[in-house]
């Protein structure tokens, strides 16, 4: 660890926080460029505990106690300034006190990921990043095994998804999956059950769902808005709807996941739908 004070915000090595908004990270930097800003000492705590390489660390002066035991065996810079400096230099006020550019990870195969799974979120064109990020909390709070996106789901290693997960996006396993019916085939050759989220006619209520659940499920999300597409909806095995009142339709994706995590994640006290099959 090289403890290195800013005097000059255009040397090289400062790149990677430049102008740090979101429009130019997605733009220039992730993930083409192999890496993703971990935000706060929390986040990179879960980046290090979850075995990602540090590119560079930059942090205000009154953070650099708290934060040099975190870093004190990266062999790289600790880029140390004030906080006007620092605000310069990303185009936004560092009020969690301390950035770190982390390479980015290669994704694992899907195959990997399922791997001893019983319960997965699969999240279809979902573009709002505090909506991924949100999700990710929920999946890390509430037990799931794991997370799959589709190819244009927003990325959740951007600094906004990332920041609102609690850097859970660092802990729970994830990749893409490919479209449907690929997508499909690889979750039933798993043994998945693809439960979709959705509103239609022939849905069955969550609490009858979660009532005798499949041993293994696969919860589909769809997009903001618009809702699943007709592909993913085609590939379902069981659409699930959530029950609501007062004329109220349906919640915010992040919102409706929790409830549906909550409403399926395996208790102790209660036998699985498995051990009830063993059993007879």
């Amino acid at each position: 660890m090289r403890i290195t004070p800013i005097t000059d915000l255009d040397r090289p090595e400062l790149a990677d926080f430049s102008r740090l908004t979101d429009v130019v990270l997605r733009r220039k930097t992730e993930p083409e460029g192999g890496l993703y800003i971990a935000e706060s000492s929390k986040v990179i705590t879960r980046a290090l505990e979850a075995g990602h390489t540090p590119r560079s660390v930059l942090l205000a002066e009154k953070w650099l106690a708290g934060i040099e035991p975190l870093v004190r065996d990266y062999d790289g810079d600790v880029f140390v300034g004030d906080d006007a400096l620092l605000e310069q230099l990303t185009g936004y006020h560092l009020h969690r006190g301390a950035l770190a550019s982390m390479q980015r990870p290669p994704l694992p195969s899907v195959e990997s990921v399922l791997e001893g799974a019983r319960r997965v979120v699969v999240l279809e064109d979902i573009v709002d990043h505090t909506n991924v990020g949100a999700i990710f909390r929920a999946v890390a709070g509430l037990g799931a095994d794991a997370v799959l996106i589709t190819p244009r789901c927003a990325d959740p290693l951007y600094r906004r998804s990332v920041r609102v997960s609690m850097g859970t996006v660092l802990q729970v396993p994830w990749t893409r999956l490919p479209e449907w019916p690929e997508g499909a085939e690889i979750l039933r050759s798993h043994g998945f059950d693809i439960a979709a989220l959705a509103l239609s006619d022939d849905a069955v209520t969550l609490d009858a769902y979660a009532a005798d659940p499949p041993e293994k499920i696969a919860m589909l999300f769809g997009t903001e808005g618009d809702g699943l597409s007709r592909r993913a909806l085609g590939a379902a095995d069981t659409v699930v709807t959530i029950p609501m009142l007062h004329g109220v339709d349906s919640l915010n994706v992040a919102a409706a996941s929790a409830v549906v995590l909550w409403a399926l994640h395996a208790r102790p006290s209660e036998p699985s739908h498995s051990a009830s099959q063993v059993d007879r």
